[in-house]
């Protein structure tokens, strides 16, 4: 894969030497959070950048591979992060996007840099719930709707993202309604089973906003439906999976 840095960031960049996978690599910087380690040794790190007013986030991976069919001797994990933010972005499905990427094999290591433009201005869906209830109604129905809104535009496009939770849906007000993009794409593969694929994509979230009462899950189901004439059906297909998943845990 060639080294890919967006046009709109190269000039920042070249200005701070950062225009190259050598030198995001050395850069020396804390990371936000516990490096996640791989069963083999590798690990992957995310740091936080600023330049001149302007937020990213810094991925660094060592050994930390997927494999897949087409990759069985597997392949950064950055590697398909990064494809599927330039799928999304060809799709036009709001999602984070990529500033910089590239990979290296050094001396038995299979490194890769990612770096991605931070969300500043956005707040993750995760971040609302703790006070849902003490939220305007009118406000709570906007952010369920964008949530649904966005869930079916990924659909629509062929998509199932993987990781449908709160923490990976950020929000942005706009006037009396919310914009809504996704995070984390790791997982994004096609939709190719129809409704059990949309089913299994959307559950987890209803699964991890306890938060949200039966007002709101309509809510995001319209939204999600573009209207309320399968509803139903779509009630009882999502509250067997997710009673199924209750009895599992």
């Amino acid at each position: 894969m060639k080294d890919f840095i967006a046009s709109d960031d190269q000039a920042l960049l070249d200005r701070h030497g950062l225009a190259s996978f050598e030198a995001l690599w050395s850069l020396e910087l804390h990371a936000v959070d516990e490096p996640n380690e791989a069963p083999r040794g590798g690990w992957s790190t995310v740091y936080r950048l600023d330049l001149e007013g302007r937020g990213y986030y810094l991925k660094r991976q060592s050994n930390y591979l997927t494999h897949s069919l087409e990759r069985p001797w597997g392949e950064p994990t950055l590697a398909r992060e990064f494809r599927n933010i330039r799928r999304y972005q060809r799709l036009g499905i709001p999602a984070m996007s990529a500033a910089f990427y590239a990979q290296r094999r050094v001396v038995g290591e299979r490194r890769a840099v990612l770096l991605t433009h931070a969300l500043d201005g956005w707040q993750d869906l995760y971040s609302w719930l703790p006070e849902w209830e003490q939220l305007a109604v009118e406000q709570r129905q906007a952010i369920v709707s964008a949530c649904g809104a966005l869930a079916r535009r990924v659909h629509e496009r062929g998509q199932v993202h993987g990781c449908f939770y709160p923490k990976h849906i950020f929000l942005q007000p706009r006037g009396a309604s919310f914009a809504a993009q996704l995070i984390d794409l790791e997982k994004t593969r096609p939709l190719v089973l129809g409704e059990r694929d949309r089913v299994k994509d959307i559950e987890p979230l209803l699964r991890r906003t306890n938060a949200w009462n039966e007002v709101d899950r309509v809510g995001f189901l319209s939204a999600y439906l573009g209207g309320t004439q399968k509803l139903d059906h779509w009630l009882l297909r999502l509250g067997a999976r997710l009673k199924d998943k209750a009895q599992r845990t």
